[in-house]
């Protein structure tokens, strides 16, 4: 019985990985190597006869890329666009910096916006006095009347 298990094991392992153990192995949920197999970032390798998934040693390298590039504030459009240059015979590094000072240029527009949020809610919080009742409070009144305003 032991012996058939690890005969078992070992045949798993020569023909592939199952989903689940892709999953495992890249520290992501199944639902999320699923997702991306219908955003066509991720395909398995072959199917067993009972319908079940299998994953090549490049899908688990793959998918890391993918999470390493989320990572780094790619969305799944340009993971797919980075992917497709990874692979192109043609592609040259100018590409990848190109995008990556693209990326670059977001981050920091985006750090700006959120600094100067803080500092919104900094200038919020220091105009209220806790013990005020809540119809007195100027962070509710300003949120009040930026609704107003459509904002």
């Amino acid at each position: 019985m032991v012996q058939g298990l690890a005969l078992d094991k070992r045949v798993v392992m020569a023909s592939g990985l199952t989903i689940g153990q892709l999953a495992k192995m890249a520290r992501v949920n199944v639902q999320t190597i699923r997702y991306y197999e219908r955003r066509n970032l991720l395909q398995p390798s072959d199917r067993k006869v009972s319908g079940y998934r299998v994953y090549g040693d490049d899908a688990l390298r793959r998918l890391r890329f993918i999470k390493n590039a989320q990572a780094l504030g790619f969305s799944l459009r340009e993971v797919k666009d980075l992917l497709n240059l990874r692979v192109s015979s043609v592609a040259r590094c100018g590409t990848i910096q190109v995008k990556a000072q693209a990326k670059l240029r977001q981050v920091e527009a985006k750090a700006r916006d959120l600094r100067a949020l803080a500092r919104a809610l900094q200038s919020l919080i220091r105009t209220c006095q806790a013990g005020q009742p809540t119809d007195q409070c100027p962070i509710l009144q300003k949120l009040d009347k930026e609704a107003a305003s459509g904002r």
